[in-house]
């Protein structure tokens, strides 16, 4: 299924229906008097969020969702039938906003939330309502309202513990297939992936941690270099950052260098993602001579004056791999 995480939409809710006028005239009731029922009101439409549905692919094909009017009253007392409700399914991570104004409407981060977008209009009131001792013959009636237009601009955001950034190339996707079922395509040339892939990391029976995969980034990307800026997005929510480095790239660049450019990319896109805490994570020690490794490390480490955390793996032998997932989950756990 493709990957699509983000889509416009336009909700119309039901109109209410139209209040009754109308007099009860029976063989024996010639003055029965009104009895002009209500009109019912129009449904209203809501995005429930489900663990089910992992793309917004729907709405890119599907644009236009109305939800039905409410029926008119009668005679008789007989109120209209209200219309249906309309419930759309997004995926939990889905962040909706009113594309005209910009406003923020709603954050749907847990499965089966429920937010209103539209709201059917109220429906009408019927000339029964109006009989009072002085008017016992209201010819009055009120019209049912109107159903709330929206265009909406729905933005998905991965759900993920921990996110995988790095430039293109850098093992991203080596690790993730080693560390969970997630199954990204892995080859040696750049930009191999080219959409987010969730995994689940599974210590014990009793504890895990998603992981998240992210395309490449490039020198450029928050300015949309590459596919930077159509998913730096999915790393806002994740509470920790592995900063994948290929410590021998093939391309013959400098790890120092990279590592920059990434840290400046993320900086320019929010700043509060360089605030997150991120690790440093040495990756394919295995094109190295063993007795190399540690030096080249160090080295790279030294000249990047890093402070938080560093780790050697190799994503391919997976060596290292399991005490950095490890001590991921024990930091996730003492951030609960």
């Amino acid at each position: 299924m493709k990957f699509i995480d983000e889509a416009k939409i336009r909700v119309e809710a039901g109109n209410g229906g139209k209040g009754c006028c109308s007099f009860l005239r029976l063989k024996f009731m010639p003055n029965g008097g009104p009895d002009g029922g209500d009109g019912g009101s129009g449904g209203s439409i809501f995005l429930k969020a489900d663990e089910g549905v992992n793309t917004l692919i729907d709405y890119r094909y599907a644009r236009i969702h109305r939800a039905k009017n409410g029926e008119g009253g009668r005679g008789r007392d007989c109120s209209g039938k209200s219309g249906e409700d309309l419930t759309l399914r997004v995926p939990v991570g889905t962040v909706v906003y009113d594309e005209d104004t910009g406003e923020l409407l709603c954050d749907l981060t847990e499965h089966n939330q429920l937010f209103c977008v539209a709201q059917g209009g109220n429906g009408g009131v019927g000339n029964a309502r109006f009989k009072s001792s002085v008017n016992r013959s209201p010819r009055r009636t009120i019209p049912g309202g109107e159903g709330e237009l929206r265009n909406l601009y729905l933005e998905l955001k991965v759900l993920a513990d921990v996110g995988l950034v790095g430039m293109p190339n850098a093992g991203k996707s080596t690790l993730i297939q080693a560390v969970s079922a997630a199954r990204p395509k892995v080859a040696d040339y750049p930009f191999t992936t080219l959409q987010p892939y969730l995994g689940v990391v599974r210590i014990s029976h009793y504890r895990s941690f998603v992981i998240a995969d992210i395309p490449g980034l490039i020198e450029g990307a928050a300015e949309g270099a590459g596919l930077g800026i159509q998913f730096l997005k999915h790393i806002m929510r994740t509470k920790l950052l592995f900063h994948m480095v290929d410590v021998l790239p093939l391309d013959e660049s400098n790890p120092i260098e990279n590592v920059k450019a990434i840290e400046k990319e993320l900086e320019k896109f929010n700043s509060e993602l360089i605030k997150k805490e991120r690790w440093l994570v040495l990756n394919k020690i295995d094109l190295l001579p063993p007795d190399e490794v540690n030096d080249a490390c160090h080295a790279i480490v030294k000249k990047l004056k890093w402070k938080g955390k560093v780790f050697q793996i190799s994503g391919l032998s997976r060596e290292g791999t399991e005490l950095l997932m490890r001590e991921a989950m024990n930091y996730l756990e003492g951030e609960k």
